[in-house]
């Protein structure tokens, strides 16, 4: 156990392990078996503001890399020319009919392991191995949802290539994340007239809102991993969340740079005249940014744009960002005239993304041709299951609520022909018998999904983002929102855009960035030359350590009740650090003061534990647990003043330090500095969200 010294008549004790242990005053028991200690000598009730001044941006360029669940890609900015956002080059590969914006995020490894590719290359390569061979290869797709959907997510985690064999997610993450650095450092340096440094790179990598701390923790250590900046520099990678830069960037866009699907009524998939389909404006944007894509250079707004010169103080509205795996809301306020953003409900979403209509198709699949037979051939010809894939996607991306036509899916012949060898019929037959009448087999090879099939692979997954946006809307803190703001690759489904302007177009603009699958990752080239545009954020979760008070009857449960030293104290009281959904500053901070619990002692460890909600009193309460642990590593403490030196029981001196922590929560990340107060200097301090 840890203790918790504070000058009011409560003492209070945290929970921790052998490796440190507090030191005990006299009006507070001494720690029971090998329990490791802390001692809070001045705690903060709540966090206190120190404002942090603007200062230029130290960095000569800022790198931004949004890493998506099913595309990928990087773009940049010098700090001298911060309203130019340069767009990285363009891809190679590619399907027929699909704006090649990004990279798909895929990644192909060697039989031993090693890099091979990654994007359009990897997955070109991976299709010409012969099959036999390809089992050997490790290819990995859509592999950023195994961080969103693992509990326990550490630095061992595994994650499974598409053949069976199984890797190290870190290794994975940081093998793409080292791919993006090769280019875009070459990148840069093409374009740029000085000789840049390793340490004029500012990095930004964005990750989804509602990924909790261990999931960014585990960017940042495959950032490091990589190669993108030191650990002994984490102040050169930020986290971004991608909602948030996608609303940083859309403070910047002008009237001609959004579609706005309030004013395009609709009727049935066309407009009420009946004279265009619902999605032909955001097709002819898109066209013409395809057109005029050689520049890659796009000119931002040094203010705010026209769009905003239409909204108040105070006005609020929501960013969905719809990507492949996830989709996430934040509810933002617009701070005038400064143009900085509060945020006014924690971030919340979940796994939505356009991958739900994929597993909705691959489940229409099972329901044809059998489970059994599908993961059969994923593992006997996983090359072709990918092709499989691919061929959905660029079909999926062309589904809309006007079209009348069938959607034709083209089988691999190795899958048609496996089936017949391996069930002893032809596909056509199992179609045939499955009853399923909205699918039907065409005799050049390809399967015909009629709009009823289309809307039923999309209906379950749209049908989530809509409630979840409604359940938001209802919250005290965000009625009245003005505008919706749907951004990421999955919001340029017609589909989606229909649904959702027939569900939410009365009660706010919708609003879509014509650009709108680089939304967040301009975003975060900004975010990058200014983190401190977002200047109040919410807590997502109650964060706190456990602690010993004061026993007092008839109050605390008396299995609480711990007899020390003749006096009674109520164990595994929850000491908040911050709240569930609290507003939290930019340069707010909470402090502690611990002291070591013995001489020579060279490290303090701090366990500490969130719960979803408020309403916790313990930390052994339902829906607490421990979640993460900070270290305080203390330095030879060298002489000590006769006034921080006391004496123990047995009357020999006891040195009496005071170690003051600090820790942020109004960053994107949470973060801990130290001091030794002592003699002034900084104490290395470190919080762990993985080793849990």
């Amino acid at each position: 156990m840890a203790e918790i010294l504070q000058p009011s008549t409560n003492s209070l004790q945290v929970p921790g392990n052998d490796r440190s242990v507090s030191t005990s005053p006299s009006s507070s028991p001494s720690p029971s078996r090998n329990d490791c200690s802390i001692a809070p000598l001045t705690p903060s009730p709540s966090p206190r503001t120190e404002l942090r001044p603007r200062v230029a941006c130290p960095f000569s360029v800022v790198v931004a890399i949004d890493f998506g669940t099913t595309s990928s890609g990087y773009a940049f900015s010098f700090t001298e020319d911060p309203d130019a956002i340069h767009m990285m080059r363009r891809w190679e590969g590619g399907d027929p009919g699909v704006a090649n914006q990004k990279s798909p995020t895929c990644l192909l490894l060697t039989p031993d392991l090693r890099f091979h590719s990654f994007g359009f290359a990897a997955r070109d390569s991976y299709h010409d191995l012969d099959p036999e061979e390809a089992r050997l290869w490790l290819y990995f797709d859509k592999f950023k949802m195994k961080i969103h959907s693992t509990s326990d997510l550490t630095m061992v985690t595994e994650l499974e290539s598409v053949s069976g064999r199984r890797v190290r997610a870190i290794e994975v993450f940081a093998h793409a994340l080292r791919f993006f650095r090769k280019h875009a450092l070459k990148e840069v340096k093409d374009q740029s007239s000085s000789v840049l440094e390793g340490n004029d790179v500012r990095w930004v990598i964005t990750v989804p809102a509602v990924w909790r701390q261990p999931a960014k923790q585990f960017m940042r250590e495959a950032a490091y991993l990589a190669g993108l900046v030191s650990p002994d520099s984490p102040e050169q990678l930020l986290i971004a969340l991608e909602p948030e830069a996608a609303s940083i960037y859309c403070r910047k866009l002008r009237l001609h740079q959004v579609i706005d699907l309030s004013q395009r009524p609709i009727t049935n998939g066309l407009d009420l005249d009946g004279s265009r389909p619902f999605d032909s404006s955001f097709r002819q944007a898109r066209e013409q940014l395809r057109r005029a894509r050689h520049s890659r250079t796009f000119l931002v707004e040094s203010g705010t744009g026209e769009l905003w010169s239409e909204m108040q103080t105070g006005d609020k509205y929501i960013v969905a960002d719809c990507g492949g795996g996830t989709v996430d809301l934040t509810v933002h306020q617009i701070e005038q005239p400064q143009g900085t953003l509060k945020e006014l409900y924690k971030a919340s979403g979940g796994p939505y993304g356009a991958v739900g209509v994929d597993l909705a198709f691959e489940a229409m699949l099972c329901q044809i041709f059998g489970a059994d037979f599908i993961e059969t051939f994923k593992v006997k010809r996983p090359a072709a299951w990918v092709d499989l894939t691919i061929a959905f996607e660029a079909r999926k991306r062309t589904a809309s609520p006007g079209r009348a036509s069938a959607l034709n899916i083209s089988l691999p012949f190795s899958f048609i022909d496996f089936y017949k060898r391996h069930c002893g019929q032809s596909v056509e037959t199992a179609l045939r018998k499955s009853n399923m009448n909205i699918v039907k087999w065409s005799s050049q090879g390809m399967l015909r999904l009629t709009t009823e099939a289309m809307n039923e692979l999309f209906q379950p997954t749209i049908s989530n983002i809509i409630k979840h946006i409604e359940n938001l809307m209802q919250k005290e803190e965000v009625k009245g929102v003005r505008f919706l703001f749907l951004v990421g690759g999955f919001a340029e489904s017609p589909m989606l855009q229909r649904a959702v302007q027939n569900a939410l177009g009365q009660h706010c603009r919708i609003i879509i960035p014509q650009d709108v699958g680089l939304t967040i990752l301009k975003g975060a080239v900004l975010f990058g030359l200014d983190p401190t545009v977002v200047r109040v954020r919410r807590c997502p979760l109650t964060y706190g350590v456990g602690v010993l008070n004061r026993f007092v009857e008839g109050h605390h449960p008396r299995d609480k009740l711990l007899i020390k030293d003749g006096r009674e104290w109520c164990t595994d009281i929850l000491d908040r650090f911050v709240s569930v959904d609290q507003s939290v500053a930019l340069g707010e901070v909470v402090r502690r003061s611990y002291t070591p619990a013995r001489v020579g002692q060279r490290k303090i460890i701090i366990n500490i534990y969130c719960s979803s909600t408020d309403d916790v009193v313990y930390i052994t309460d339902p829906g607490v647990r421990k979640c993460g642990a900070i270290t305080l590593d203390l330095p030879e403490p060298g002489a000590v003043a006769a006034s921080s030196s006391s004496t123990n029981g047995n009357g020999a001196a006891f040195e009496r330090r005071e170690i003051r922590a600090t820790m942020q929560f109004g960053d994107t990340e949470i973060k801990v500095t130290a001091v030794d107060v002592l003699t002034g200097r900084q104490v290395r301090a470190s919080i762990d969200f993985l080793s849990n």
